[in-house]
């Protein structure tokens, strides 16, 4: 029961409640991200088997090669913590679980954020040009920054 009276126990929840409650949050965060993740990483893959894409440029190939490998880093980070959960599933660990998953999570998302980016511009690059890329690239880079992490940060 002195787990209830922790300061900042606003819940008066036990240790292992708070476990249950963040983990249970955190899957469902890492369900929207996932689904993001997929479906950006399935179009990305079909990229080189369409007859377009033997037109690029080779400076759009590394555009397209970063943003692929930075899809696949944020599917690695962000369906990491399943892993996690299976193989320390039932051994007690429930707050070191909470703690590296939401870690991975952050990166994952990090990752996420350079991908999305990655493929505005490369999307906006072959089809209007280098400028609206770079311009329409930068703006979303900065709206993610913004609302993704400032934004939460100041309200914190």
């Amino acid at each position: 029961m002195a787990d209830r009276e922790e300061p900042g126990n606003r819940r008066g929840e036990t240790r292992d409640e708070r476990f249950d409650r963040n983990w249970t949050e955190l899957l469902q965060e890492l369900r929207v991200a996932q689904t993001g993740v997929q479906i950006l990483f399935a179009f990305l893959l079909t990229l080189p088997f369409s007859q377009r894409f033997a037109m690029v440029t080779p400076g759009q190939k590394v555009t397209y090669i970063v943003t692929i490998l930075c899809t696949g880093l944020a599917t690695l980070f962000l369906i990491a913590p399943v892993s996690h959960h299976r193989i320390l599933f039932r051994r007690g660990r429930k707050g070191e679980l909470v703690a590296t998953s939401s870690n991975l999570a952050g990166v994952g998302l990090w990752f996420l954020w350079l991908s999305i980016v990655g493929a505005i511009f490369l999307i906006f690059q072959v089809v209007v040009g280098m400028s609206w890329a770079v311009g329409v690239s930068a703006a979303f880079a900065a709206a993610f920054i913004g609302i993704w992490y400032i934004l939460p940060t100041v309200k914190r």
